[in-house]
């Protein structure tokens, strides 16, 4: 009689080398993965300030713009400053809770001219210590 069919052994040599590469391969993923969020964070910032600055550039809303930086949110706003701002306008960018926020909080741009109130640079650090800075200089240039 010619059977066919898988043993009990090679069944579970198969389930653990399968289990082995996922044991080894999942802390590369989460650490890729930690990394590709950061990067977005550094991009939707420095895609809110500079849709801050354009905005205020063309005098939308007859307006100044400005970005709020929280722990948890990048907040585009409409006003003079973040408490007193028109919610409608808010287009807000949510932060991952493993990315942790240091630097300035907000950042104000003048009508017309479209210069920052302030410069300074915002720094982004993952729970890896992966770090990702995005400066604005006096001239409205933003950078990361």
């Amino acid at each position: 009689m010619n059977e066919r069919g898988f043993t009990l052994i090679e069944m579970l040599l198969s389930v653990g080398i399968i289990a082995l590469l996922a044991g080894l391969t999942t802390p590369v993923y989460q650490s890729f993965n930690n990394r590709n969020e950061l990067d977005i964070t550094a991009q939707s910032l420095a895609s809110a300030l500079r849709r801050a600055q354009v905005y205020a550039r063309s005098v939308h809303g007859d307006s100044q713009w400005g970005v709020e930086i929280q722990s948890g949110a990048i907040t585009l706003f409409k006003g003079s400053v973040f408490a007193s701002r028109d919610t409608t306008y808010d287009e807000v960018s949510v932060i991952s809770s493993s990315t942790a926020v240091t630097g300035t909080s907000e950042i104000l741009f003048a009508k017309l001219s479209g210069a920052p109130a302030s410069t300074g640079s915002v720094t982004l650090t993952d729970i890896n210590n992966e770090v990702r800075t995005v400066t604005i200089n006096a001239k409205g240039m933003v950078s990361y």
